[in-house]
């Protein structure tokens, strides 16, 4: 799993964003933003920022459900899911929730 640093960084790359235009979307020089990409450790209400910022949001995540959610951000939610005899059951773009709580359709 990667550091919540490092996942900032590769988000923000995704985008396209350089680390000066963190100023713009987010009030923080690009020397503030440089060090907290290099050496992390920023207060919650600068993470929300960044967060809003790169078009994200801070998840505080079950550690149970950690590997249900991120099979649900993995997934591929262009095509259904194929069953057994050629039936389609929802995607979990559809229904993330199914199956979590042990109930089955």
């Amino acid at each position: 799993m990667q550091s919540l640093i490092e996942q900032i960084k590769k988000r923000r790359k995704e985008l396209a964003f350089k680390q000066h235009d963190m100023l713009l979307r987010v009030g923080i020089s690009r020397q503030q933003y440089q060090r907290l990409e290099s050496k992390g450790n920023p207060r919650l209400d600068t993470l929300e920022l960044i967060a809003k910022g790169l078009r994200s949001e801070l998840l505080l995540i079950p550690q149970e459900k950690l590997n249900a959610v991120l099979a649900v951000l993995a997934e591929d939610t262009s095509k259904p899911v194929e069953e057994k005899a050629g039936e389609t059951r929802k995607s979990m773009a559809d229904d993330p929730w199914q199956g979590l709580l042990g109930d089955r359709e």
